[in-house]
């Protein structure tokens, strides 16, 4: 089992210096991919941004993008910077897509909140079309440039129908769990590998996540973090929803990495919920060991 480590994008306090930091540590650590998630109405740096100067640091991680909320977007301008930065990172680029689950994004954005799984399913199409060089309107220039390789497109869902229904055109999953839960992320795993082996596919990648937070005061941080990421659905539900994290101390992380590995993942990302680099080398240390 590959194991990553996500930027700390959605740290108010994150800075060029701290960003850039993290992305060197990254790059020289055990880890073997660097990811970044999007949100728009949340004081977090963009995804495309962070991604591309993460990508000028860094030479060796994958840069894997979880998720690009894509019907937010217009597929063309998706395409054209996803292709751009696979060429500056020397063929680095995964991406996951989603549809979102906050109206308001979509709102701030100026697009429709609704139809949003078949309109992306569609915006996926055209991505590829676009990568293989084909024109987004007939009779017009392509869109370039093309990426240095094929990129690899997986779902970002967690709801077993949305797993199901990717199987047709996603590469992998690339799911997220509080516990983690090893029950709860096998049973996904579970219903990509049946429903992609039905579809005729190769089998799929599969990909989880999870809050993690092994700083001495690693709980506090955890509950903070989660409170004020989740304050959109209400401070009760917040913090019911805080304390199903349970990654906040070294031996929780190895028990974490355990159960992913058990669960059958092929990708474990841990996701930070401080903006301190030497978290990073906390978090080297035991996944080194």
């Amino acid at each position: 089992m590959r194991i990553g480590l996500t930027l700390p994008t959605m740290m108010p306090d994150l800075d060029r210096a701290t960003l850039l930091e993290w992305a060197r540590r990254i790059d020289t650590g055990p880890f073997t991919t660097l990811a970044a998630g999007e949100r728009l109405t949340f004081p977090g740096t963009e995804i495309m941004v962070s991604m591309a100067a993460a990508a000028a640091v860094t030479t060796r991680v994958e840069l894997m993008l979880t998720v690009v909320v894509l019907p937010l977007h217009s597929e063309a301008i998706v395409a054209k910077q996803l292709a751009t930065l696979d060429v500056l990172s020397g063929g680095r680029v995964t991406v996951g897509v989603g549809v979102g689950g906050r109206t308001e994004d979509f709102d701030a954005a100026g697009a429709p909140s609704t139809g949003r799984l078949r309109r992306m399913e569609r915006q996926v199409a055209q991505c590829r079309r676009i990568w293989c060089g084909e024109p987004a309107v007939p009779g017009t220039t392509p869109i370039g440039p093309a990426p240095a390789h094929e990129i690899p497109v997986l779902i970002g869902a967690l709801g077993h129908d949305s797993i199901r229904r990717a199987a047709r055109w996603a590469d992998g999953l690339c799911g997220f769990s509080f516990g983690p839960d090893g029950a709860e992320v096998s049973a996904a795993f579970d219903v990509a590998r049946s429903a992609w082996r039905e579809a005729g596919r190769p089998a799929p990648r599969l990909v989880t996540s999870a809050w993690i937070s092994i700083a001495p005061d690693g709980r506090a941080r955890m509950d903070a973090y989660a409170e004020r990421y989740l304050g959109i659905f209400g401070e009760r539900a917040a913090r019911g929803l805080a304390r199903l994290c349970t990654t906040t101390s070294a031996q929780a992380l190895r028990d974490a990495v355990r159960r992913m590995a058990d669960a059958g993942a092929d990708d474990f990302l841990l996701v930070p919920t401080t903006s301190d680099p030497d978290e990073v080398h906390r978090l080297a240390d035991v996944v080194g060991a």
